[in-house]
């Protein structure tokens, strides 16, 4: 690991305890099974009957949408460069009584810990801003598809990084440049996404992705792109100017601004 991406990793550590005790995750209800799904009507549309079928979810966190997809029948494993995350989606998988394969690594050096190829890779919301790499990325992606296997994405759009997000900010405000410089941007700790009050001591560093960025790396890969979406809608309360639309959305007013997209490739048979 490089210096930013081990700064990363103490700060994803930090903010797994916090996460999991949040209204966001609702962590609770998910184990109780007053809700029976991390997932969002997005993904679960999109990627649509997993039932049998193997998947492997990239960037997993603690492991609630891994449990999720488990659920819904396919066979699931999750990898995460979080020590602490990976030992908390193993627990919750043994908890739960959910079977699932859980592996603590660094996504770049994924190759040299599992084998196989899956029906399925499967990625979402906040993950591509922690890669240095992505062409990288791309090719670790098209490695573990099986021939006619199904690479799905929801994210957050890539315009957003060029807006100010910080604390009461009500506006759009261009602010930072959309193509990556020479260092990823660094974040002081000042509250989470999903505890803006969070008490944080290590920052965080982020890599800019340009939307074409995302779509060569995949291309390049050899995938065959089968669609590109984008929606004037986010699963989270992205910025103070975010409005919630309801359970699972928030929105700017207007719905004049993409705040997310998805993407559905495939490798050729």
């Amino acid at each position: 690991m490089n210096k930013y991406v081990k700064g990363n990793l103490k700060h994803w550590n930090e903010t797994n305890p916090i996460h999991q005790r949040s209204e966001l995750y609702r962590l609770k209800e998910f184990k109780s099974g007053k809700i029976q799904t991390a997932l969002k009507p997005t993904e679960l549309e999109e990627l649509g009957d997993v039932k049998g079928k193997s998947l492997l979810h990239l960037q997993c966190h603690f492991g609630m949408d891994t449990l999720s997809w488990a659920k819904l029948g396919a066979k699931v494993t999750g990898i995460d460069f979080s020590d602490k995350a990976i030992t908390s989606a193993r627990a919750l998988s043994k908890e739960m009584k959910i079977p699932a394969r859980f592996i603590q690594t660094d996504i770049y050096e994924l190759p040299n810990v599992l084998r196989g190829k899956f029906d399925i890779v499967f990625t979402s919301y906040g993950v591509l801003c922690w890669l240095p790499d992505l062409k990288r990325w791309g090719q670790i992606v098209a490695h573990y598809l099986k021939r006619g296997g199904t690479f799905y994405i929801v994210e957050g759009h890539p315009i957003l990084h060029i807006f100010d997000n910080a604390k009461g900010v009500m506006d759009f405000k261009v602010r930072y440049s959309y193509f990556q410089g020479s260092e990823p941007m660094k974040w002081e700790a000042d509250g989470d996404y999903a505890d803006k009050n969070a008490k944080l001591v290590n920052p965080s560093f982020e890599w800019t992705h340009k939307f074409s960025d995302v779509i060569n790396a995949l291309i390049e890969a050899g995938l065959k792109i089968e669609f590109v979406h984008e929606f004037p809608f986010d699963a989270y309360q992205w910025s103070s100017f975010t409005e919630k639309l309801d359970e699972n959305r928030w929105h700017v007013k207007g719905d004049n601004v993409p705040l997310t997209f998805s993407i559905k490739a495939t490798k050729p048979r």
